[in-house]
C-alpha cells in the first residue's frame, strides 16, 4: 500500500496518560505488529498498520535528522528515545515520547504521553530543525545535505540547552517523563479513592 496524501490537522488525537502503545518492525522499518492503543491512536485498523512502514505515520513538523539518528542508534544494537509528532490517518496529530531497542533481529518500540516540562522546548527545536532543513531542500541541496545542516545545528542546540549531547537530553528525556506520568498516575488515582 502506497502512503496515503493526508493533510495535516491541527486536531490533536487523544489518548491517556496511562496508555502505552508498542509497535515491532523488522530491520527496515516495516510494521509486524502493535497494540490496540497504537492503532486506535493513529486511526488506522490493525490491518492497515501491518506490513507498512512506520514511516507512514511520520508527521511533516518533524525534522529528518531525528529519524537518521533514531536510525543510527538501531542499528548500532543501541534503544534510543526521542520526542516523536506523528500524523494518524485523518490528519491530526500525537506527541509520545519513543523508545526503541533491538530485539532480537527486531525493532521494539513503546510509547508513552509526554506530560513534562520538556515538550514545548523540543518542539521549538524540531521547528527550527525542520526550517533548517526545508530551507537548504528549497535551494537545491539534497536530503543528506539538510540532514547533515540539521545535525549540526541539533549538536549546537543541545549545548544550548545544557546538554553535553543527545544521550544526556535521551536521560533527562526519559527520566523526567517517568517520573511525571508516575506522578500524576498516582495523583489521578489519590482522587479517585473513596474516604
Amino acid at each position: 500500500m502506497a502512503r496515503p496524501s493526508i493533510t495535516p490537522t491541527n486536531y490533536e488525537r487523544p489518548f491517556d496518560l496511562g496508555e502505552l502503545f508498542f509497535s515491532t518492525t523488522d530491520p527496515k522499518g516495516i510494521i509486524l505488529s502493535g497494540n490496540r492503543v497504537f492503532a486506535r491512536v493513529s486511526a488506522y485498523e490493525e490491518d492497515e498498520l501491518l506490513g507498512q512502514p512506520h514511516n507512514m505515520i511520520r508527521h511533516p513538523d518533524m525534522p529528518r535528522v531525528v529519524f537518521k539518528m533514531f536510525w543510527e542508534y538501531l542499528e548500532a544494537g543501541r534503544p534510543i528515545a526521542a520526542y516523536v509528532k506523528n500524523m494518524a490517518k485523518d490528519g491530526g496529530y500525537y506527541w509520545v515520547l519513543a523508545t526503541a531497542t533491538p530485539v532480537g533481529n527486531r525493532y521494539l518500540s513503546v510509547r508513552m504521553k509526554p506530560s513534562a516540562d520538556l515538550l514545548p522546548t523540543v518542539e521549538a527545536l524540531y521547528a527550527s530543525l525542520v526550517k533548517t532543513e526545508r530551507a537548504i531542500e528549497s535551494r537545491g541541496g539534497t536530503p543528506r545535505d539538510a540532514m547533515e545542516a540539521s545535525g549540526a545545528q541539533l549538536a549546537k542546540s543541545l549545548v544550548q540547552m545544557g546538554f553535553q549531547d543527545y544521550d544526556a537530553l535521551m536521560h533527562n528525556a526519559l527520566t523526567t517523563e517517568i517520573a511525571s506520568r508516575r506522578e500524576q498516575i498516582s495523583a489521578r488515582q489519590a482522587a479517585t479513592r473513596t474516604p
